[in-house]
This record gives C-alpha cells, structure tokens and sequence, in this order.
C-alpha cells in the first residue's frame, strides 16, 4: 500500500510539472528599463520580440525554452521611425513601420520569417505630405481577427468642418484590394474619434463622438460604417435622450455579422456612472437590431465598489477594458476598477481617457491619428516618462465581468477580486486575459508578503470564477508585467518582466 501511494504521488507531482512550466531568458545588459518593445508572436517555432533603445532597433530570437538565439539588428530601417507595428503569422510577420524624410511621411513595410531574416526588400505602401518637419504619426493600422484583412488609414483636416478619410484594404500577403477616399462634414470641431475596427470581410467601422465644453460627457456619437469594396460611408446617430455617454468601445461581431457598441453611460451632467448602454448593429440589414439600457441596482453596485466606498460611487472609477463577443450572437463586457492619487493634482477620468486631445491637439499638420497611443490603455507608457514629477500612485483594483445574451439582456455578472498600487509606474498593474478555448483566464499581479506574485483566476462560460494554485517555478528575482503579455499559442503566453533594472521575458506553458 505504501508503494502504491509512493506511485501514485510521484504520478500527481509529474502531472504538476506538466500542468504548468515557465522559462526565462538571460539577462540581456542592453535591455535597460527605459527600453521599448512588443512581444511579437511565434513565428516559425521561434519566439521574437522587437525591441528598441534610443536610435537601435532590434529582434530578439528565442527557441521554445526562452534560449536567446540571434539578435537582429533592424539596419533597414531609416532615421526618424515614428511608428511600428507587426502583424505575425505562423511563419511569417510583416513589421509596417512609418519614417519622415523632410515634409513627407513614408509608410513602408518588410517582410520577415522567423528567424528575424527579411524574406523581401522594404516596400513603400503611401506616402503624405505634411507642413512641419516634426516626427508625426500620420498612418494607423488595424486588422481584421482573422488576420485575412489589413486595413491602413489616415485623415486629414485641412477644413475644419469638413474631414477627408483615406482607407487602404489589403490582403493577408499586404497586396492592395480597395482604396477609398472619402470626406465628410462636420458641424463641430469639438469632436474625437473613437475605435476603429475591421472584421473578417474588411468592413470598418468607428464611432464620433461629441462632448460638453469640459471634455467630461459624450452628448452626442454617431456610428460610420463603410464596407469593404464601398466609396462611401453610412452614418448612424445614437440615440441618447436623456443621458451621456463615457468612452465608447465598438468590436466587430464575426459569428453574426454585426458590430457590438458598448459604453458606462450617467443620467445626469456631473453625476455618477449609472449603467451600460449596448447596440448591436447589423450588416446584412444595415440596421440597429438592439439597443439595450441596463442600469447598475445595488447588489452589482456592492459587488464592484472598493472596500466600503459609497454604493453611489461604486463605478464611477471603472473602465471597459474588452469586449468580447460569443458564438450564439451574446457578448461579455470586461471592466477594471483604476485611478491615481496625487499630491500634484486630481485624478481626472478624461484626461486618462482622451489625454485633453481633441481634434485640434495638432496644429502644425493636417494630418492626425484618430487616437494617441500613449493614451491607450494597453500601450500606456510604463515608465511616466511624460510625467511631472509630481508622487503619483497608481491603484488598479477589481475587474468586472457582464456577460449578455443575443438580446441584450444580461445573463450573468462576475467580480475577480483584487487589490494592486504602485507609486510612479503601473507597469505591473492591471491583468492579461488570455482564451483557452472552452475558458478565459486572468493574470495578474497580488502583493503577498511584500512581494508581486502572479495569481492566476479562471473563468469559463457560465460565469464561474475559480482562483487556481499559485503557479510554480516563479523566482523572486523577476517581476511581471501581464498587461504588456501577449498569448502565442492555444495555451502558451509570453510576459515581460523585470530582473533588477533590466527587461527581459518569460514563456508560461499552462
């Protein structure tokens, strides 16, 4: 019997190991804190990652173990990159990158295999002509889920009332399908831009939004969507009434043919966060299939407030992170309570969400990018290097899940509770959420004894949270950073992490 148990342990302690196993890579001496990177995939059975310090450019090649392989140095790249971005596919990625030469902005793009080799000589897309000499982004790129269609656009205010959007659709090997010039007026300039997506059939929708003289609520959004082989947009308003909306956050629906609208929306000016407002709209019908108004009672108020905060004020800190659509025509609204205290100032949820820019934020170009990266939540600058100076200390608590059927009802809600601060950075803040394909589950950092420990929650699809074991093989020397992650296979996620002062990167296998 006790050689039976003997076995039967040395079985579970074997299962564990196989369960879940994590490597690191070396430290690399010139992978400084202040460096900037993105992991970018699996490519070819390796692992890349771009990174770049000051004028160099480089991708770093790791095998399957995180075992640095090759460093490339990116010598094709001009001086003066504003922008890079990379689209990767099992054996191949196509790094786009724009660069300035004078008053014109090239938007160029290589392809490269996994080994960081370029597999053809750098092509140039478009180019634009701008009235300042100074380092612009001019070009955004998006992509469909599927990867099958690329989409480039720019827009340019040479009027203020009336906006010229220029859209390029490419294929998955970047060979142009449309082109599309198309301008429309404005009867205010006291306007932004919100997501644009494309999905699977190239179709590209985003939103417009208006707001009061303080930047705090949106009174009034219109909904553009232009299809793929089409010179022309349709125009939807949004029906508001007696609210206003937050941020707007809009996800194309590739199951139903439909795009997903989502926003926090207040009953009153200067008052608290009340509910969600969702609209569904279809593509085949060209119309609003469902506009849904689901306010906050206080059972959810009591489940998303912090501690013992006001139930009134229990959302008026959260922010929708993702928004996830589902097979069966219903979708899941993911938010993360965050704020700032500091000594310098009042945290301002407007600021964090448009960084004070508007439509007029750059005078000396005609050309804008319909959003600043630095602004967005995913590619917020983990170092303040835009800072003041001022003790800021970041809080990043609770994430809330909503999850609604295909008519807008809500089925199911769900909290993951957590408690995360730091002063000055929130580099190791927030949480990575990555799909197994039967469940979701959410990474992300506890302070336990003084230290972050990264902490795994499951969720699958009946909104059943399970908190999993502390994951082995974690050494104390490295911190994580989930947000800035990125999920490289069905069950493998790549993290940056901090060792001392230095960057580098560790593979999970779940």
């Amino acid at each position: 019997m006790v050689r039976y148990t003997i076995i039967l342990s040395c079985l579970l302690v074997s299962f564990s190991a196989v369960a879940q196993r994590i490597s690191y890579s070396d430290i690399d001496k010139d992978d400084y804190r202040q460096m900037n990177f993105e992991v970018i995939g699996k490519v070819g059975g390796n692992i890349n990652v771009y990174k770049n310090y000051k004028n160099n450019s480089d991708i770093s090649v790791y095998d399957n173990g995180m075992k640095l392989k090759d460093k490339v140095r990116m010598q094709f790249l001009p001086d003066r990159v504003s922008n890079v971005d990379f689209i990767a596919y099992p054996d191949h990625y196509h790094m786009v990158y724009q660069y300035q030469k004078k008053n014109i902005v090239h938007f160029a793009v290589v392809k490269l295999n996994g080994d960081a080799k370029m597999l053809a000589d750098p092509v140039i897309l478009d180019t634009s002509h701008i009235e300042t000499s100074s380092e612009i982004k001019v070009y955004s790129m998006i992509h469909s889920e599927n990867k099958q269609r690329i989409l480039v656009y720019k827009i340019n205010r040479r009027n203020d009332r009336l906006y010229t959007l220029t859209t390029m659709l490419f294929d998955k090997d970047l060979q142009l399908i449309k082109r599309s010039v198309i301008s429309t007026a404005h009867n205010s300039r006291d306007g932004v831009f919100n997501d644009f997506v494309v999905d699977n059939d190239g179709d590209l929708a985003f939103g417009r939004s208006t707001q009061s003289g303080n930047r705090e609520y949106i009174t009034n959004f219109h909904l553009f969507v232009k299809k793929a082989m089409e010179d022309s947009m349709m125009i939807t308003e949004i029906p508001m009434k007696d609210i206003s909306l937050d941020e707007v956050k809009l996800k194309p629906d590739n199951f139903n043919k439909r795009f997903i609208l989502t926003s926090f929306y207040y009953g009153q000016r200067r008052g608290n966060i009340d509910g969600l407002l969702s609209l569904i709209w279809d593509k085949q019908t060209n119309t609003q299939l469902t506009t849904t108004r689901f306010p906050f009672n206080d059972t959810l108020r009591s489940d998303a407030r912090a501690d013992n905060s006001s139930l009134k004020l229990a959302f008026n800190d959260y922010f929708i992170r993702e928004l996830i659509p589902t097979r069966d025509g219903g979708y899941a609204v993911v938010s993360e309570l965050y704020y700032t205290n500091s000594r310098g100032g009042g945290w301002n949820r407007w600021d964090y969400l448009y960084g004070g820019m508007g439509m007029g934020s750059l005078p000396y170009s005609y050309y804008f990018s319909p959003y600043s990266s630095m602004n967005q939540w995913r590619w917020a600058d983990p170092w303040n290097r835009w800072g003041t100076g001022n003790m800021v200390r970041h809080v990043s608590e609770n994430i809330m899940i909503f999850y609604f059927n295909s008519e807008g009802k809500l089925d199911w809600s769900n909290t993951v509770r957590k408690k995360q601060f730091d002063d000055n950075s929130d580099m190791l803040l927030s949480y990575l959420l990555f799909n197994t394909g039967t469940e979701v589950r959410f990474l992300f950092n506890q302070l336990e004894r003084r230290e972050q420990i990264l902490n795994s929650v499951t969720l699958n699809s009946a909104g059943k949270l399970k908190r999993d074991p502390t994951l082995k093989g974690l050494d104390r020397n490295y911190e994580f950073m989930p947000r800035y992650g990125k999920q490289i296979g069905l069950r493998e996620i790549v993290l940056p992490c901090m060792n001392r002062n230095y960057i580098c990167f560790a593979k999970l296998d779940f």
